[in-house]
């Protein structure tokens, strides 16, 4: 089977990033790696990645080795500058999950839109009674390298279909 709208799709790969700085691009480096024995599944046509990421695998078929890079324009964008806030640091507090080791430089916090979505702010700066919060997405602002291989394409259910992702053992669990 090909892939192609509603297909189950598994996937091998290794995930570089580079940054174009001065019109010169940095050697890409080693981000993520999902293998064998965590291989990356998803439907195709619902993925949430950038839509360039599922054009250049459309069509390919299981076993098939693949690589390409997605430009910063393909992938992430650019910062914006409004996605970085300020917030008090009380709305962070033990009670609602938060330790103060979560609240360190440089960390992810795991947090949910008003819409009950999961999402993640990398904080940015501590200052006292205030966090400076990045909502940008991790990968905003580099290319992105991938090489990898198609291990499985098949149909995706009529549940899977319904709930938007993959289920069973490389899925959800419900």
């Amino acid at each position: 089977m090909k892939i192609q709208a509603n297909a189950v799709v598994g996937l091998t790969y290794e995930l570089k990033v580079s940054k174009l700085e001065d019109e010169i691009e940095s050697t890409p480096f080693s981000v993520e790696i999902r293998d064998e024995e965590d291989p990356f599944y998803f439907l195709f046509g619902q993925s949430g990645l950038p839509e360039k990421f599922e054009e250049l695998l459309e069509g390919r078929e299981d076993s098939e080795d693949f690589s390409f890079t997605l430009s910063v324009e393909e992938a992430y964008g650019e910062q914006d500058d409004e996605l970085i806030i300020t917030l008090p640091k009380d709305q962070f507090s033990g009670d609602r999950g938060f330790s103060p080791e979560m609240l360190e430089e440089g960390n992810f916090l795991p947090l949910m839109d008003e819409n009950g979505y999961s999402m993640q702010a990398k904080v940015v700066k501590n200052l006292g009674e205030q966090l400076i919060l990045d909502f940008n997405h991790p990968l905003v602002g580099f290319n992105l390298h991938f090489e990898g291989k198609i291990i499985e394409v098949r149909e995706a259910t009529k549940e899977e279909l319904k709930h938007g992702h993959v289920h069973g053992e490389h899925g959800a669990h419900d």
